[in-house]
């Protein structure tokens, strides 16, 4: 097809930017946060619970992703579900979620680097919900945001090789902190594992929810799945193994600083990890853990900047966004025209600044639960549609992934509903909400006419296919 995206990232690289995507930046310095308010038991045993849950609302995109191996991922499953509104409507709360992440860490660059150099946050400044914003944070987040756009435009297969290098890196020096920390500390730093604040199990239920936010990214296989040149069946099983390596790598990492050094005196620092280490009299590993949440910060940036565009193409490529975002590079195999528009959505939020950090993160949480239990709701849709389809990975039975979808659901409602622990703030969050809701709609309604299920959106359709009870196989190829 002429707008078709190029095949360059091999398993490797697709499993990299599947970890990239999940493993962050925050979490390995707000857990002195966390570690105060639920103790190092509720973040740790919270995020496993998180973690599992998370596998179980990977197993739709897992089975999904090999019956449809096409770019955008959701987008394309949500159409076949339920046509056009549910393409809008699965694409429309993924790219809220990336975009206001990506915003997130335009400012989140500079803030780490003034850790170490202070002097980048004085000068000339301007203010933003009572938060300086300084010219030389902004730059060098702009300067970093243009670097990932870089990255992106010369096509998947130079994105996946620089994640690989970046994410063996990253792995050398967390597995590090690991088996430093586990062999040189003692359990009576960890125990007693829970604060006296609350009941064990309410802290960790509590933190699950947060903990949901930390392993997020990983759906960014399902959507680069058209520009891999691996087996299909083998898209499933990155899925969920991007999530299994995630969970493992921020659990161990987490316990080995409160294995190290006291978690209630982690609680009383500033950042975390960072500092536990130091104060534990391992400077170097504090060193190793700041390397982790940087190389964290650029893997996920790396990673949700390529999924973001490839939503728009799909939107566009199916007549929902204007055909324009749909042009591939001749050369590169990029969505070149995607990915200017994203440019132009991250700095164009990015500016803000930290005070406005609570509300990306917020709004991408709340998207995101919302576009996995879709997902979740999408596969049954196309089991009772298909019932005999089977691309390569298939659930044997339908509940546990719609145990993580009804899960994410809850999530997402207890998030709109005023006065709950994880609503929206009010009114900010809930304007931006508003106003993200009335440009899709507007999306929508421009492009109202109908599509026809063709190859331009779902590639290798389900109309185009015979189907039996073992494999799918084209019409006239039986």
């Amino acid at each position: 097809m002429a707008n078709s995206l190029k095949r360059g990232m091999g398993f490797w690289g697709l499993i990299s930017m599947g970890v990239g995507g999940v493993i962050g930046s925050s979490w390995i310095y707000t857990n002195s946060q966390f570690f105060k308010q639920y103790g190092a038991g509720g973040e740790i045993f919270g995020l496993s619970l998180a973690s599992v849950l998370a596998v179980l609302i990977s197993l739709s995109f897992a089975e999904l992703s090999t019956i449809f191996p096409e770019s955008g991922g959701e987008v394309v499953y949500g159409y076949a579900a339920f046509g056009k509104k549910g393409a809008l409507f699965a694409g429309w709360a993924l790219l809220g979620s990336y975009i206001s992440i990506l915003a997130f860490y335009v400012t989140a660059s500079s803030f780490l680097i003034s850790t170490i150099f202070p002097e980048i946050a004085t000068g000339p400044y301007y203010t933003f919900a009572g938060v300086k914003v300084y010219l030389i944070e902004l730059a060098i987040g702009i300067a970093f945001t243009v670097s990932v756009f870089v990255i992106n435009y010369f096509g998947a297969k130079l994105t996946g090789n620089v994640q690989i290098v970046l994410m063996a890196l990253l792995i050398f020096l967390g597995v590090v902190i690991i088996v430093v920390g586990m062999a040189k500390g003692r359990p009576s730093n960890f125990l007693p594992a829970f604060t006296d604040k609350q009941p064990v199990f309410s802290s960790i239920f509590r933190f699950s929810l947060p903990a949901m936010t930390f392993l997020t990214g990983w759906e960014s296989v399902a959507i680069l799945a058209e520009e891999t040149n691996i087996p299909k069946r083998k898209i499933g099983i990155v899925v969920i193994l991007s999530i299994v390596i995630s969970a493992f790598f921020y659990i161990f990492v987490l316990l080995s600083s409160a294995w190290i050094f006291p978690w209630e005196k982690t609680a009383t620092m500033q950042m975390g990890t960072i500092d536990a280490f130091k104060a534990a009299g391992y400077p170097v590993l504090s060193i190793f853990a700041y390397l982790v949440s940087f190389l964290g910060l650029v893997t996920a940036f790396l990673t949700l900047f390529t999924a973001a565009p490839r939503l728009i193409f799909s939107l566009a490529r199916g007549n929902i966004l204007p055909k324009a975002f749909a042009k591939v590079h001749p050369k590169y195999g990029t969505p070149t025209n995607a990915l200017w528009l994203v440019l132009a959505l991250v700095l164009g939020l990015g500016w803000i600044g930290k005070g406005a950090l609570v509300y990306f993160l917020d709004m991408g949480g709340f998207s995101i639960a919302l576009a996995w239990s879709f997902d979740a709701f999408c596969l049954l849709k196309i089991r009772l549609k298909y019932p005999d389809i089977n691309g390569g990975f298939r659930n044997k039975h339908l509940i546990l992934p719609m145990i993580g979808g009804i899960f994410a659901l809850s999530i997402a409602i207890f998030t709109i509903i005023p006065g709950t622990p994880v609503s929206l703030v009010w009114p900010y969050e809930y304007v931006i909400l508003g106003i993200w809701c009335v440009l899709g709609l507007g999306s929508y309604f421009i492009k109202g006419h109908e599509l026809s299920v063709s190859e331009d959106l779902l590639g290798n359709s389900i109309e185009n296919m015979m189907i039996d009870k073992n494999h799918i196989t084209r019409k006239g190829e039986s």
